[in-house]
């Protein structure tokens, strides 16, 4: 099976399973095998999900000081928890691949296979809610057509971006391409080099 196509059904399930309650608050309950693939996929659309929400929470115009604070300290957590699992993934593929051997021509790609699956994560959350949008009762005709034009452009992009991930990983696994992983350095998290924070010590 196509890894895009065990991405986006891991997806959609995630993101079912979070609007059965529509509360960022609601503990995740993976279904998927501990440490398969599809497990951290599920995981990685939904801490994309929650901070969907999230971010509509924390645009309320009439939200309390203190409680924007404290949104915004659980976006950035959920910010570095992504960068985390897609560098999790990334080893999921360079130990996936480990044995293929790049070309003497072999190109190294833009973006790694993770991270390109990451657009993916959010698009399809773009999906979900855009295909609201088109069926929602209390507007007009005219927003839902602009809604639909957008569904359609985000499901061409959908497309798109599958053919071209399951093609890079393709292109791995052939030689035609090689990985090259950098770790994320987020400085604004650590206490080292952020100096707001080392400056309190």
């Amino acid at each position: 099976m196509l890894l895009t196509t065990l991405a986006l059904s891991a997806f959609d399930r995630s993101i079912q399973d979070y609007h059965q309650w529509d509360d960022v608050d609601t503990g995740i309950c993976n279904p998927y095998p501990e440490k398969s693939i599809e497990y951290y996929l599920y995981l990685k659309n939904w801490i994309d999900t929650v901070q969907w929400h999230l971010e509509d929470i924390i645009r309320d115009p009439l939200i309390e000081p203190v409680k924007a604070l404290e949104i915004k300290r659980r976006i950035d957590q959920s910010n570095q928890d992504r960068t985390d699992l897609v560098e999790l993934i990334d080893s999921y593929f360079l130990e996936q691949y480990r044995h293929a051997l790049p070309s003497e021509v072999a190109t190294i790609n833009t973006e790694s296979p993770a991270w390109a699956i990451d657009r993916l994560s959010i698009l399809a959350l773009k999906i979900y809610h855009m295909q609201l949008e088109t069926e929602r009762e209390d507007m007009d005709e005219t927003h839902k057509v602009a809604c639909r034009d957008k569904l359609n452009i985000l499901l061409a992009q959908r497309s798109d971006l599958s053919l071209a991930i399951n093609q890079l990983l393709t292109d791995i696994e052939s030689g035609k391409k090689y990985m090259k992983v950098y770790k994320q350095m987020k400085m604004y998290n650590d206490p080292n080099l952020n100096p707001v924070l080392y400056g309190k010590k």
